[in-house]
């Protein structure tokens, strides 16, 4: 990152709900409660539900994983005296970076039913989505505090004792 002063800095990390050792615990009784439920069937002759029941377990497993996978990915946003960098990490460590100059940087609000509603940065013909991980009062939030930072630095405040 630059030693430039940022007027404004977000960071944006999916929520996740289970910590490493709730994912464990889950894990755990899934798998406990499906040999359960396999050892009655097996008991009751319909052995091949042992079958689906595997299936079962394996895709929850590698969704559970992939899901958990997820929470490295972050998203930074940074505006400084040059340019409004968006910075994301996606859940492999990759990195990108996109830089948009915030003189004329605008934000919309686009409503999408059914969905969460999407926040966009538009500028000399770009859009760019940011926060697609938030929820609507966060993204809210998000874009009152940064709509905030862009007045202030469109319009600085100069402390010039001389005028006072």
């Amino acid at each position: 990152m630059d030693a430039e002063p940022a007027f404004f800095e977000a960071v944006i990390v999916p929520h996740r709900s289970l910590s490493a050792n709730g994912l464990r615990l889950l894990i755990g009784a899934i798998c406990t409660l499906s040999v359960c439920t396999t050892a009655v069937f097996w008991w009751l002759g319909a052995w091949p539900i042992a079958g689906f029941n595997g299936v079962e377990i394996t895709t929850a497993l590698l969704l559970l994983r992939h899901n958990a996978r997820a929470v490295r990915s972050n998203e930074v946003i940074l505006l400084s005296d040059s340019a409004l960098r968006i910075i994301r990490t996606d859940r492999d460590g990759r990195r990108t970076e996109q830089t948009v100059p915030p003189a004329w940087l605008r934000m919309h609000w686009q409503e999408r039913p059914g969905r969460v509603s999407g926040l966009y940065l538009m500028a000399h013909g770009t859009q760019i989505e940011i926060a697609a991980s938030l929820g609507e009062p966060e993204k809210l939030d998000l874009a009152n505090a940064l709509e905030t930072a862009l007045h202030r630095w469109r319009n600085p405040r100069f402390d010039n004792p001389q005028l006072a």
